[in-house]
C-alpha cells in the first residue's frame, strides 16, 4: 500500500515539473543565435598605418557570404586607369593575406590559398583578360567566387560586374558575373557571361 502512495505521488511531481516547462505567451529574449557574427571590422589600433599604401577593396568570407572589406595595399600607388594586371597582383595578394586580428574577430575568413598568381592574356585572349597560375575550375567555388567579386568590382574587371579569367593552358577564358546571389551564396558556381569577341590587334 505504501509502495503505491510512492509510485502515485512521483508521478503527480512529474506532471508538475512537466506542466512547469510549456510554452507561455510571455516572450523571451533567448540572445542571438550562436552563429551569428559581426561581419563589421573596427578600429583595432592601426591608425599608425591606415594612411599608408593605396585603399584596396577585397571580398572576404563572413557568415557564409562575401563581404567587402576595406584594406591598404603596401605597394606602390598606380595613376588612375593603370595596368589592369598590376591592380589584379595587388588584389589577389590581399585576398591571399591571413586576415587581421580585427578581421578575424569580426568573422572574416578567405578561401584563396597559395601558390597562386596572376597575369596578362594570351595572344588572342579578348582584352582584359586575367590569366591565373592555375585552372579557375581547379579553385574553390569560394575561392573562385571572392577572386570574381574582388576583380569585377575593381579597375581590373572587364566591365559589367564581370571579370575574364583564364588559367596557364590553352583553355579560352571565362567572363564570370559577380551577382548579388554569387555574394550571398559563394559556394555554389559562379556564373558567367558570353565571352567578347577579340578585337585584331593594331599593327
Amino acid at each position: 500500500m505504501r509502495r503505491r502512495s510512492l509510485i502515485l505521488v512521483a508521478a503527480l511531481t512529474a506532471l508538475v515539473a512537466g506542466c512547469g516547462i510549456r510554452t507561455t505567451s510571455v516572450p523571451v529574449d533567448a540572445g542571438a543565435a550562436p552563429s551569428r557574427v559581426p561581419c563589421n571590422v573596427t578600429e583595432d589600433g592601426t591608425a599608425s598605418t591606415a594612411a599608408q599604401g593605396v585603399p584596396v577593396r577585397v571580398f572576404l568570407v563572413c557568415g557564409s557570404q562575401l563581404e567587402a572589406v576595406d584594406r591598404r595595399s603596401p605597394q606602390p600607388e598606380e595613376k588612375a586607369g593603370g595596368d589592369p594586371v598590376r591592380t589584379a597582383g595587388r588584389l589577389l595578394a590581399q585576398l591571399l593575406a591571413a586576415p587581421s586580428e580585427g578581421e578575424r574577430q569580426a568573422g572574416f575568413t578567405t578561401e584563396v590559398r597559395g601558390p597562386l598568381s596572376v597575369g596578362g592574356g594570351h595572344p588572342g585572349d579578348p582584352s582584359g583578360t586575367l590569366r591565373l597560375s592555375r585552372q579557375p575550375e581547379d579553385l574553390t567555388p569560394t575561392a573562385l567566387s571572392q577572386l570574381v567579386c574582388t576583380f569585377a568590382e575593381s579597375s581590373a574587371g572587364a566591365g559589367g560586374h564581370t571579370a575574364l579569367l583564364g588559367g596557364p593552358g590553352a583553355y579560352a577564358p571565362k567572363r564570370y558575373r559577380c551577382t548579388p546571389e554569387l555574394r550571398e551564396r559563394p559556394s555554389s558556381a559562379p556564373p558567367t557571361a558570353p565571352v567578347p569577341t577579340p578585337s585584331p590587334s593594331a599593327g
